[in-house]
């Protein structure tokens, strides 16, 4: 069992350091008489006194149990009131030991004189109790932060699944209505196969968990299943260039994030265009980072601060949320003009690989 665990386990911690205090109070009491010249009978004497302690100082847990929700004060006052009472309590015990077995049946003249030195019984109940409360309150605190953490990895999750998930009708309507051209042309081979392109690729983007990711390699086979998917559409119009280094594809990248950057692209830049165009895809590691590129020949676009001019368009706009949310401020995705025409989306993200 690990430390986090025996914290946790509250009712297990409590006796624990229970047993612990009040061992370490009769060792440091112990050394103490070590210094004077004591019979070795006060050894006895001393573990008795702290065994009565140990005893005593249980029944506080419950009433402090009891006291928990109440208002300061009146906790204040249960904590006076039951270290005080314990503590005259644990120093009569520690008196009759000392005049019964040190003293030799030592008997005091008034009965009061049980009482003598509650005092110092009452600081060490006092402390006891002050412990008490503090690490209550401090594994009331953990609770509390482990319980924020969950529930802000629950949001986080629903939030990456809920960017993952986000697919644009468009694409699916587009291709279904290709799909319905080809069917009515009596192409039905290549509909056929744009529908097994299609149900590929959908079972992809469904069956890839959002918290994960996945290598480049297996990105660019599925930004190639979606691809293929338009080249049915645009057919001779539609360029592909990809150029991934050697070391860049077993590299980890969120899953179908190359996707929505080259849907804009064909949307704004390639069906724009009588002639259609080429979409080019490079990857490189720069030191610890790993560097990616989108860029087509399109007519280009208002570009202000880095980021496109656009009234709508959620293609840029749920990638960068998805870098968010996956590496926080440790990544960039800048969009600027291709030479000699069109637009530049480049991607900065950690240089992982995958250990499978």
């Amino acid at each position: 069992m690990n430390w986090k665990e025996l914290v946790e386990d509250r009712n297990r911690f409590f006796w624990i350091l229970q047993s612990a205090g009040w061992l370490g109070f009769a060792l440091v009491h112990y050394l103490g008489s070590l210094l004077h010249d004591l019979r070795d009978i006060f050894a006895a004497i001393i573990f008795l006194n702290a065994y009565a302690g140990w005893l005593l100082s249980i029944p506080l847990r419950y009433v402090y149990r009891r006291a928990w929700n109440l208002s300061p004060i009146k906790i204040a006052i249960t904590v006076l009131v039951a270290s005080y009472v314990t503590g005259v309590l644990w120093q009569v015990v520690k008196n009759i030991n000392y005049w019964e077995i040190y003293r030799h049946g030592y008997r005091p003249d008034f009965w009061l004189y049980y009482t003598k030195s509650s005092v110092w019984a009452f600081y060490i109940m006092l402390c006891w109790s002050f412990l008490y409360f503090g690490i209550k309150y401090y594994q009331m605190l953990q609770k509390e932060k482990q319980n924020v953490l969950r529930a802000n990895t629950v949001a986080h999750q629903a939030q990456l699944k809920m960017l993952r998930y986000q697919l644009n009708p468009h694409f699916l309507f587009n291709t279904l209505n290709a799909i319905s051209t080809l069917i009515l042309i009596e192409e039905n081979k290549t509909a056929n196969g744009m529908v097994t392109k299609l149900s590929e690729f959908l079972r992809y983007s469904l069956d890839k968990d959002p918290m994960k990711r996945v290598t480049f390699e297996s990105e660019i086979q599925a930004l190639s299943l979606y691809l293929d998917i338009e080249k049915v559409r645009f057919e001779e119009r539609l360029k592909v260039n990809v150029d991934v280094a050697d070391d860049c594809a077993h590299a980890l990248v969120p899953s179908m994030v190359l996707q929505p950057i080259a849907e804009n692209s064909i949307k704004y830049a390639i069906s724009t265009q009588e002639s259609g165009g080429s979409l080019s895809i490079t990857a490189r590691r720069f030191g610890n980072d790993l560097l990616i590129e989108l860029a087509d020949d399109g007519p280009g676009a208002e570009i202000v601060d880095g980021q496109l001019h656009r009234e709508n368009g959620v293609g840029l706009v749920n990638t960068r949320e998805r870098l968010q949310a996956l590496y926080h401020n440790n990544f960039s995705l800048v969009v600027s003009q291709n030479t000699p025409s069109g637009v530049k989306v480049s991607i900065r993200i950690p240089y992982e690989l995958s250990t499978a």
